[in-house]
C-alpha cells in the first residue's frame, strides 16, 4: 500500500513529489484545512483522486 498515516500539526510543511498517490484529511476527532502550492504547473493541474473508503478512515489512531 504506502506509509502509515501520520499526524499533522499547525504550521507543518510536507512535500509531495510528482506522481505520488497521496491524501489528506482530519482525524476522526478534529478538522483539517490545507493550503496547497503546486511548484510544476507546466506538468498540469492536480488530479483529484477518489475519496478515502469510511473503513480506512476509522481504522485511523
Amino acid at each position: 500500500m504506502g506509509k502509515e498515516a501520520r499526524a499533522l500539526r499547525a504550521g507543518d510543511v510536507v512535500t509531495i513529489p510528482a506522481n505520488v498517490k497521496h491524501w489528506h484529511g482530519a482525524a476522526r476527532d478534529s478538522w483539517f484545512s490545507h493550503l496547497s502550492v503546486e511548484t510544476n504547473c507546466q506538468a498540469g493541474p492536480a488530479e483529484w483522486l477518489e475519496p478515502v473508503a469510511e473503513a480506512e478512515y476509522n481504522r485511523l489512531k
